[in-house]
């Protein structure tokens, strides 16, 4: 609508460019809320002003595709930091889809010693699932520190009612003891 823009920035607030490479933070102009009472440090990460405009940084992260359209990543606090590398949930989950042997899934972590975090699928199957063969369609579609390191099988549903991804229902399936 007129007024409003729809931008990508890094974390130090410079633009990504369309036709350019990079992740960034979605960022909207427009009729935007005052901000968080009280809150000076939050409103400026979440409301900053850059070249004399008023930005919202929405927490979703994107790149820009080839066709010059908004390429949705991840929301940044469902973000998974494993070994300092950052994993969206959803890029993953978009890729294990593809297997014809999925029904559904969700991406949660678990603690890991070694990376902090361990990335984890929670596989609702669609009839047999062969957990290598999940595991080999992950490695062609995604990069190494991204692929699952556990797959778990569930017959629950991994759905709210109203149709939205339960990571809560996923997290505590993860969660429990295997045996």
């Amino acid at each position: 609508g007129p007024g409003r823009e729809t931008k990508l920035f890094d974390e130090n607030f410079r633009e990504i460019a369309p036709g350019t490479d990079g992740v960034g933070i979605v960022a909207r102009t427009g009729p935007l809320p005052l901000g968080y009472l009280g809150e000076d440090e939050k409103n400026a990460q979440t409301f900053p002003t850059i070249d004399g405009k008023r930005w919202l940084m929405t927490g979703d992260r994107a790149r820009w595709a080839a066709d010059g359209t908004l390429e949705f990543i991840g929301r940044d606090n469902m973000c998974i930091n494993t070994g300092g590398e950052k994993v969206f949930p959803e890029e993953v989950e978009a890729v294990l889809m593809e297997h014809p042997a999925v029904k559904d899934v969700r991406v949660v972590s678990l603690p890991d010693p070694r990376f902090g975090r361990k990335v984890v699928a929670v596989v609702q199957p669609e009839g047999e699932v062969d957990e290598a063969a999940l595991d080999a369609h992950a490695r062609a579609g995604l990069a190494g520190y991204k692929i699952p390191r556990r797959y778990v099988l569930t017959e629950q549903s991994l759905r709210l009612n109203n149709g939205k991804p339960d990571y809560k229902t996923a997290q505590a399936i993860a969660e429990a003891p295997e045996g």
